[in-house]
């Protein structure tokens, strides 16, 4: 079961990057444009690509690694010694779920902006901790296989 989960989030990884994470507008009276992780990352590459290399890293190439090293060691292809490593991975990979609720606090707070979060948000948070979750009972079935 935990293979198929993994497998899964192969698969809704990349849907969560390109779905609608927020919905942000200067006010509300002129629509609200879509933001993505994609998008978002796009224009951070424009603009500051220092920051732009630290959330590439922690929404796009941490989790994927991570689900990716635990389909390996799901199909006997990794060493479950790698564990300790990927758990990190995932920690990693949810910091980035939090700078994005920093981001939806700050920018409410100011009152200029209108931010809704939108499905997306929910879905790669979703695939976060889910990753977390496999990450876990993994580790937890390696320990009792001792």
């Amino acid at each position: 079961m935990l293979r198929l989960i993994n497998l899964t989030l192969l698969i809704l990884f990349p849907v969560a990057w390109f779905a609608p994470m927020l919905r942000a507008g200067l006010l509300p009276l002129f629509g609200l444009s879509e933001i993505s992780v994609m998008s978002g990352l796009q224009s951070l590459w424009r603009t500051d690509v220092p920051l732009a290399l630290v959330v590439t890293f922690l929404a796009l190439f941490a989790p994927y690694i991570k689900t990716i090293g635990l389909a390996l060691i799901h199909f006997g292809l990794l060493r479950r010694k790698v564990l300790p490593i990927l758990h990190v991975l995932g920690k990693l990979a949810m910091a980035d779920v939090f700078l994005i609720a920093i981001y939806i606090v700050v920018v409410k707070g100011v009152g200029l902006a209108t931010v809704e979060t939108a499905w997306g948000l929910y879905l790669f948070t979703g695939c976060v901790l889910g990753s977390m979750i496999v990450g876990h009972l993994t580790q937890k079935k390696s320990a009792t296989r001792g």
